[in-house]
C-alpha cells in the first residue's frame, strides 16, 4: 500500500481523507472523541504539507437523508478545538455547498463534508450508483487517502469506489491498526489470548472459528457467554440466549478440546432481577442461575480466573466488555479484564483493544489508554480481520 509520502508534494493539491468520525453523541455533545482523537496525526501531516484537506466521513444510521441528529457539526467543532484551526463544515455531501467549501480552502486548511450517509448511493448495493457518488467525490479532490479504519470492511463509496478514481494512500491510522492486528494474525507471540465479549455469538462465529485454529486460550464473558453455559446444559434465567446457536457452540467445544484450545467459562456470574442500574446485585454460580434472574457480568471469581489467564500471554486481543460496564454494579468484570490487559503488557505482552464497545469501557473506566498496545478505533473491522477475511476497503488499496 502507498502512504502518503509516496503522494509526493502535496502543497496546494486538494486531499479527500476518508475518516472515522462515528462517535457517541449525548445531544449535540460527544461523550468519547477517541476517534476524533485518532484521525489526527493524518490529518496533521497533510495540513502540515499544505495540502488543501477535505474530510469525508460518516455518524449513526441515517436512511439516505439528511438528519439534525447525524450532523458531523459537533465533530467539526470539536475537530477545530484538536487541529487548533478552523474546520469549515459544508451543509451538505457533494452538492453545492461542498463545492464552495472546498474552492474556499487555502493551502493548509481544512473542511469536513456533512455526513456521508446522508447521500443512499453511499451504502447503495448497486455498483453503478456507488460509483456515481464517488466520481462526485473525486471531483472535489486530487488524491485520495483511507484513514477509516472502522469503516474499511465496507464496500461503501467513500471506502472503496472512490479509490478506484482517484490516487491513492493509506493513512497513518489504518496503517497502524493493520500493522497491529497483523502481529495477531500472522504470527503471534504466544501464548496467544483472546478475550470475546459482547452481547450475541451470532456476531462473532466467524471470528470463534477462526480464533480455533489459532489461539491458545479463548476467554468468553459478556452477554455471549450465556449461549456457552446453556450448551453445557446450565440454566441460564433470563439472561440473554441466542437458543439457535447452541447447536454451533456446543461443536465450537468439542473442537476446542480436540484442538488444544483451552476455553474459559466464567465460574460465578452477577445477576439481578432487572437490567437496571440500581437493581440488586447478587454473586451466583454459573451452573446456579435462577429462574428470573438476568445474568449481568462475570463474578469475582471468575474476574480472578480471566485476570491469571491473561497476565502471562505475549499476545492479547479483546473484542466486548465483560459485562454491562455502563452501570458500575456490573463492571467489574470488565475492569479486572483491562486492568489484567495492562499487566500483561507490563510483563512485555501486546494488547490489542479491539474496537467498539471495549475501547469505550476503557476510556469510560478511566484506564491510561498508554497501558495498552493498541485500541483499535474499528470494532466491526477488527473483528473480520481477525476472521481471516478480506477487507474492500484494504484490498482496494493494495496496487
Amino acid at each position: 500500500m502507498k502512504t502518503i509520502e509516496d503522494l509526493g508534494d502535496l502543497r496546494g493539491k486538494r486531499v479527500l481523507v476518508r475518516s472515522d468520525f462515528n462517535v457517541p453523541l449525548d445531544g449535540t455533545t460527544i461523550t468519547d472523541d477517541g476517534r476524533v482523537r485518532a484521525a489526527l496525526p493524518t490529518l496533521q501531516a497533510l495540513l502540515a504539507a499544505g495540502a488543501r484537506v477535505v474530510v469525508t466521513a460518516h455518524l449513526g444510521r441515517p436512511k439516505g437523508a439528511p438528519e439534525d441528529k447525524y450532523s458531523l457539526k459537533p465533530v467539526a467543532d470539536r475537530l477545530s478545538e484538536l487541529l487548533g484551526q478552523p474546520v469549515a463544515l459544508a451543509t451538505d455531501v457533494v452538492g453545492d455547498s461542498a463545492k464552495a467549501t472546498v474552492a474556499a480552502l487555502q493551502d493548509g486548511q481544512i473542511a469536513l463534508l456533512e455526513n456521508i450517509r446522508f447521500d443512499p448511493r453511499e451504502t447503495s448495493k448497486v455498483d453503478a450508483e456507488r460509483a456515481e457518488l464517488a466520481g462526485e467525490l473525486a471531483g472535489l479532490a486530487d488524491v485520495f487517502v483511507s484513514d477509516g479504519f472502522g469503516v474499511v470492511h465496507r464496500k461503501q463509496a467513500s471506502v472503496y469506489d472512490v479509490a478506484q478514481v482517484l490516487p491513492h494512500a493509506v493513512g497513518q491510522l489504518v496503517l497502524k491498526e493493520v500493522a497491529s492486528l497483523r502481529k495477531a494474525t500472522d504470527d503471534p507471540a504466544r501464548p496467544y489470548v483472546v478475550v470475546l465479549g459482547g452481547s450475541k455469538v451470532s456476531d462473532k462465529l466467524g471470528v470463534i472459528a477462526n480464533l480455533l485454529t489459532k489461539a491458545d486460550r479463548l476467554l468468553i464473558g459478556g452477554g455471549m457467554l450465556f449461549t456457552f453455559l446453556a450448551a453445557k446444559g446450565y440454566s441460564v434465567g433470563d439472561s440473554l440466549l441466542e437458543e439457535d446457536q447452541i447447536e454451533t457452540v456446543k461443536g465450537y467445544l468439542a473442537q476446542a478440546e480436540e484442538a488444544g484450545v483451552e476455553i474459559v467459562l466464567p465460574t460465578d456470574i452477577v445477576v439481578a432481577d432487572e437490567f437496571k442500574a440500581d437493581s440488586p446485585a447478587q454473586v451466583v454460580a454459573a451452573d446456579a442461575i435462577p429462574d428470573g434472574k438476568i445474568g449481568l457480568d462475570i463474578g469475582p471469581e471468575s474476574s480472578a480466573l480471566f485476570a491469571s489467564k491473561i497476565v502471562d500471554a505475549k499476545t492479547v486481543v479483546w473484542n466486548g466488555p465483560a459485562g454491562v460496564f455502563e452501570f458500575e454494579a456490573f463492571a467489574g468484570g470488565t475492569r479486572a479484564v483491562a486492568q489484567a490487559l495492562v499487566d500483561a503488557g507490563e510483563n512485555g505482552g501486546f494488547t490489542i483493544v479491539g474496537g467498539g464497545d471495549s475501547a469505550a469501557a476503557v476510556r469510560t473506566l478511566g484506564f491510561d489508554e498508554a497501558g495498552f498496545g493498541h485500541i483499535s478505533t474499528g470494532g466491526g473491522a477488527s473483528l473480520e480481520f481477525l476472521e481471516g477475511k478480506t477487507l474492500p476497503g484494504i484490498a482496494v488499496l493494495e496496487d
